[in-house]
């Protein structure tokens, strides 16, 4: 098998010989889970841009990872926090690759795909008011069904700076809810993923904030598909699971416990909407399979290596976790290059990035590890190290 040199702590650098290639058995969807990736883009390494300041992506590129995605069955969220919506990825650019997506969507009968609709064209400062920030949401919303596109309501900045108190969240969300067309997912994204949703709610607290976040989800219910959350605490995720009206789906958002949750108890389990998804999509797939057939040993068998990678990706500052998502995608030729909108690629130390391949080899995540193994060697010498 292919051997390279890696850092470890200490400054050193030893030895590390690739597993044998594990091959995941097929899946046939549909599954008995709802099962969205969090898909990521591409950047363009050859645009005449300033990555800090200017948005270049691989159109091309960017469409077949999702491509690659619905073939396995998975569902797409669009234009979320995993494209580094907000965080690279303006609004326009993030219709585009919206546009861009439902158009190859249609090549795939019944494929999932649901959109981020925001207000991060408005600027989150001290004059924002919560009516700029319903006329922002409205905006988007309208944009997106517009191409018909299906809503993942997202977490707003401008809100968290607009809101007085509880209540004008409510406001917010009954009047953007009783607009939309179809039922949408909301998305609470802690502030673990984005410092800037610190509060959320109007809540510190995640247990008063889930009450909020209960009573508008109560009062709009024909309007709802689901809730995603995204604050890494499966016990806090299960609790608001158990108090969720009829009908109304929790989409795990956990990419640390994520394979507990949709495996879910005796009370119910979560459905997924998951930017982990992306990295180890043929795991998910074939996991997913396979609780399907109600095989529950070889769900856990596949998506129990996959967990400690996942924690490597997202690990403290979450925010960056994007970096990571994109090596893996680097490593299993989804694109041939390690650049990331923004120069994120820079983003996750020399170290960290080794330990991640360490991780997605031990989970049989290589696709091809002469490859993978070929392209480590390139980035390590990029950063001074031997390989």
């Amino acid at each position: 098998m292919p051997t390279l040199k890696l850092p470890v702590s200490g400054r050193k650098v030893v030895p590390y010989s690739t597993m044998p290639l594990r091959q995941f058995p097929p899946a046939n969807p549909p599954f008995n889970r709802v099962a969205y990736a969090a898909a990521h883009v591409v950047a363009d390494p050859l645009a005449e841009a300033d990555p800090w300041v200017d948005v270049a992506v691989d159109w091309e590129r960017t469409i077949n990872v999702r491509k690659h995605l619905w073939s396995l069955g998975l569902g797409i969220a669009e234009a979320m926090d995993t494209a580094q919506r907000g965080m690279g990825m303006d609004w326009p650019a993030s219709l585009e690759l919206i546009r861009r997506s439902l158009d190859a969507a249609k090549d795939f009968p019944g494929a999932l795909i649901a959109c981020g609709a925001g207000t991060d064209h408005l600027e989150p400062d001290a004059g924002v008011t919560i009516d700029t920030v319903i006329g922002a949401y409205e905006e988007q919303c309208e944009a997106i069904e517009k191409l018909g596109g299906r809503i993942v309501l997202m977490a707003s900045r401008a809100l968290v700076k607009a809101a007085r108190s509880s209540r004008d969240y409510v406001k917010v969300y009954g009047r953007i809810l009783g607009q939309v067309k179809n039922p949408v997912i909301i998305h609470w994204l802690g502030e673990m993923f984005d410092p800037a949703l610190a509060g959320y709610w109007n809540n510190a607290d995640h247990g008063k904030a889930m009450d909020v976040a209960i009573e508008v989800i109560s009062a709009n219910t024909g309007k709802i598909d689901g809730i995603k959350i995204s604050l890494l605490d499966k016990d806090k995720e299960i609790a608001m699971r158990r108090r969720l009206p009829k009908g109304v789906r929790m989409y795990t958002g956990d990419d640390f416990n994520y394979a507990e949750l949709i495996a879910g108890d005796n009370q119910g389990y979560s459905d997924a909407l998951l930017g982990i998804f992306d990295a180890i999509a043929p795991a998910a797939a074939a996991a997913l399979d396979a609780l399907t057939r109600d095989d529950g040993k070889t769900f856990h068998d596949i998506l129990a290596p996959t967990v400690p990678l996942s924690r490597q990706i997202f690990k403290a500052p979450t925010r960056f976790y994007k970096t990571g998502v994109v090596f893996m995608a680097y490593l299993n030729g989804l694109q041939d290059h390690f650049t990331l909108v923004g120069g994120q690629e820079s983003a996750r130390s020399t170290l960290h990035l080794a330990e991640l391949f360490r991780l997605a080899d031990a989970a049989g995540l290589l696709v091809d590890p002469e490859r993978a193994t070929a392209r480590m060697r390139v980035v390590m010498a990029a950063r001074g190290v031997d390989a």
